[in-house]
Order: structure tokens, then sequence, then C-alpha cells
């Protein structure tokens, strides 16, 4: 397999090779179409998330790359060689678990031993006690392989998780929403060790999550996903600055959407027109600039943070009337209504707040964005 994928920002990730790839992958649970003709590849090396609601296909996809799912149409490849049949364990592939599947009546090592135990030649157990004892290094675990299971927190529980599937040197490291059952001081810590083990073993990643932040986070690219297809892959800067659609701009971070139709369009930038005849500027995203044209039905999303929020009217501002505050340490976040556009989310910074002064629930202010702080895109 020759070919090559890119894999985001062309300033901060090179093209690689592919290590895994499914083409015109389909799979149906009788009349349930769980993954929808998935065709795309997988970069040597590269930290890929698939993103999405419940039902959406992502752990689908995730288990016909492990082999616990077979495609009941097209193919699945792995470093170059067909795997569409071939059973999970013959795959060089390894697998972490939402909830970890440890054996309880097992230590620490003898968990992350098991897998080496089932080769076949039966590895030397001196060889095996060194490989635990490096995997235990890498994860921050050494001196803890003669615990039980039950003696250990769920951090570190997750940590053995990944010691065990690290020790067998997978060509790709399978994560099934791994971190979901961790509160979140700990879920954000275990998130920046993921990133650094990455980087040190330079496996290919694959994570599952309906996490926004956890993707990201960490991952190099993203694929967000929607009735068993991919509908937009890219680095997080590029999904969240240039959004294909209203569905991904609402999925991948926090949005404010208002609903009317194209009124003007001139290269990369436009206008919509809200039913009530108020007109709003914004740029125009190369993913969707095809597709928009003169009278089409279209949202304008403005992100909680390019909405800027004040006591005196500024030119193009609205007024609105805060309904809540939530205080978030480094920034503030208000909900605040306007009389023909809704509820609005606005995020203020710490800093300016401390500057201008916060708002309370039931003042009147004037919020307003710049042009280039809005993205025209088509409905959904």
């Amino acid at each position: 397999m020759q070919s090559q994928i890119n894999i985001g920002d062309t300033d901060q990730i090179a093209d690689r090779p592919l290590i895994a790839e499914f083409r015109a992958a389909t799979k149906r649970y009788g009349a349930v179409l769980a993954a929808d003709a998935l065709s795309f590849g997988i970069g040597k090396g590269e930290f890929l998330s698939f993103l999405g609601p419940s039902g959406c296909g992502k752990t689908t996809a995730l288990r016909m790359l492990a082999g616990f799912e077979t495609p009941t149409s097209g193919e699945v490849y792995l470093d170059g060689e067909r795997v569409t049949e071939v059973p999970a364990y013959r795959r060089p592939v390894n697998m972490v678990f939402q909830h970890y599947a440890l054996f309880p009546h097992m230590t620490v090592a003898e968990n992350i031993g098991y897998g080496l135990l089932q080769r076949r030649p039966r590895p030397d157990r001196v060889d095996v006690a060194r490989k635990v004892d490096r995997a235990l290094d890498m994860v921050r675990l050494s001196g803890f392989g003669s615990r039980r299971i039950w003696e250990m927190s769920g951090g570190q529980q997750q940590r053995v998780a990944l010691a065990r599937a690290i020790v067998n040197e997978p060509k790709v490291l399978l994560l099934d929403e791994p971190l979901a059952a961790l509160d979140r001081k700990l879920r954000r810590e275990m998130q920046i060790e993921l990133q650094t083990l990455q980087r040190q073993l330079g496996i290919t990643f694959v994570l599952v999550t309906h996490d926004q932040e956890e993707a990201l986070s960490m991952s190099d690219r993203i694929c967000i996903m929607r009735g068993g297809r991919i509908v937009q892959a890219g680095s997080p800067l590029a999904l969240y600055d240039q959004p294909a659609s209203r569905y991904v701009a609402d999925f991948v971070g926090k949005s404010n959407f208002i609903d009317g139709t194209v009124s003007a369009l001139s290269g990369t930038e436009g206008q919509i027109e809200t039913p009530s005849g108020m007109r709003f500027a914004g740029r125009v995203s190369g993913q969707v600039s095809g597709a928009l044209t003169q009278g089409a039905a279209a949202s304008l999303s403005v992100r909680p943070e390019q909405i800027d929020l004040a006591r005196v009217a500024r030119p193009g501002a609205e007024p609105v009337t805060v309904i809540n505050r939530i205080f978030l340490g480094e920034h503030t976040e208000y909900l605040v209504r306007h009389a023909a556009l809704g509820d609005l989310l606005v995020l203020v910074a710490r800093q300016a707040e401390a500057h201008a002064g916060s708002f309370s629930p039931g003042e009147a202010g004037f919020v307003s964005w710049a042009p280039q702080g809005a993205l025209i895109l088509i409905e959904d």
C-alpha cells in the first residue's frame, strides 16, 4: 500500500504512509446500517479520533479495524495486508476498552503479561518479566507489579490497561472511550499522558469518543461521524475554524446559530437575511463555498468567544438582556436574550471582565461581533 494521506494542516503535520485503510467498508445489523461505505486511510504514527454522538458508527468502525466485526461488504487493510476476515487475535492491533477488562484475580504484572504468555511458542518468562517492567515504567507504574487490581485507583487501572496493550508492541492501538469512567481532573491528566505516550512509542492511536474536548485536545486528525458516515475529517483547528456544515460546527465546540437565507455572496464573504429582515455579514468557508447559492437556506455560526458583550452600544451592536451568568475560572459564560434572535451564548475572558466589570442576570447590554468572526454555513 503506497498511497499517502494528508492528516492535517500542512504546516503542522506532514503526509504519512498508511498503516490502515477502509475501502467501502459497510456494516449492517439486519435493517440497521451501522457503517455506510467507509473509505479512508489512517497514517502511520497518527493520533486519529472518531467523534460523534451515540449510534453514529464510530465504535463499529473501531471494531471492524480490531477484527471484532466483519464488514458486510468492503475491505479492511492493515499495514498493506488485507485483513477483512482475519480474526482479532491475528491482527497487529491491541485495544483498550472503556471498562478496561482487567482480571481482578491477577496481579498488575500478571495482567500486563497475560497476552505475551498466550503466544506460541511461549516466550521465556524472564523475557516476559523484562517487557512487563518496561511497560510499567512507560505508564509510570514502576514498583506496582505485585499489587492486585482492586488495590489500584481508577487512573492507575487505566494505566494498567494501557501497559497491557502496549507490551505486545502493536502497530495500531485502539482506544474505546478509555477515559469515560474518570473524573474531569484525572481525565485531563490522562489525556496529557496518552499524548506523551503516543509520541514516545510512535504507535498509531485510534480513539473513539463522544467528548469534543477530548478529541480536540489529543488528536492529529478527527473524523466527525453521522449516520454511519464520515461527514468531515481534518485537524482540530481546521474543524473548529472551517466546519463544512452546521452539524460539524455544532458538534465541535460551542456555537451560536442565526438562521436565514443567503442574501449576498462575493468570493469568501457573504450575508444572510433572517425571517425578520435582519442582515448579518460573515465569511464563507472554503468547505462550503461551492454549495452556497443566493437565496439558499443557511446559518450564521458565531462562536461564543467571538461575541463582545458591552454596556455601551457600538455601531452594529444589538440590545440583549442577560439571562444567566456562570463563572468558569478562566472565563465567564453568559446566556443573553435578543428579542428577535433568541438566546445567545457569550464567553468573556477573566481579564476582559476584570477591566469592564461583570454583568448580573436581568441587566441590559449590547452584543456585537466582527464579520470575520462569523461563518456562513449550509443547513444540514
